[in-house]
């Protein structure tokens, strides 16, 4: 840790705490400008020490300094950084999937779930796939279709054969007294 700037400045342990408790508190993207403005304030300005001491990210640091000089937050849109899914590049493939898996599934037999029971696996729902002319190239690899297929309700189990319940004859008791 780099001591010797936070005992120029004459900055205890106690300030360092508390600027970490109240930066966790602020959310982004302000808390990345307040990290540089505590970084300019008590360190000089240098992000490597700040990551020293206080463990924050120097990148961070970097980028809330240049939001402070320019005056323009940089917004970090997560929910975009995701890679589709493959429903979502062929929505054809969803449909043809759906004909074939909806021949060969049923509903559980007490009706207390929406899932469908299934007795075809992933495998055969490839090979029926690649049957239909879609190429080797665009249809997803088994796991691929196994994940598609659980999240469109599908479930990958064998169905249970209904059997004929035996009557069972319960003895009586007799009582003998």
């Amino acid at each position: 840790m780099k001591t010797s700037i936070l005992e120029r400045n004459g900055i205890p342990m106690a300030v360092v705490e508390l600027v970490q408790r109240l930066t966790d508190r602020i959310p982004w993207p302000a808390r990345r400008q307040a990290m540089a403005d505590i970084t300019n304030t008590l360190l000089d300005g240098k992000p490597r020490v700040a990551e020293d001491v206080f463990g924050w990210r120097r990148t961070a640091i970097t980028l809330g300094m240049n939001e402070l000089k320019t005056g323009i937050t940089c917004v970090n849109d997560l929910s975009e950084r995701r890679k589709p899914t493959t429903e979502e590049k062929h929505p054809q493939l969803l449909v043809d999937i759906r004909k074939i898996v909806d021949s060969a599934s049923q509903a559980q037999a007490s009706l207390r779930t929406e899932f469908s029971y299934m007795n075809m696996t992933a495998a055969a729902v490839r090979c029926a796939l690649l049957e239909m002319g879609w190429s080797d190239e665009t249809v997803p690899s088994v796991r691929t279709l196994s994940n598609i297929l659980n999240r469109q309700d599908y479930r990958l189990r064998r169905v249970a054969k209904t059997q004929v319940q035996k009557k069972r004859n319960t003895p009586t008791r007799s009582s003998t007294m």
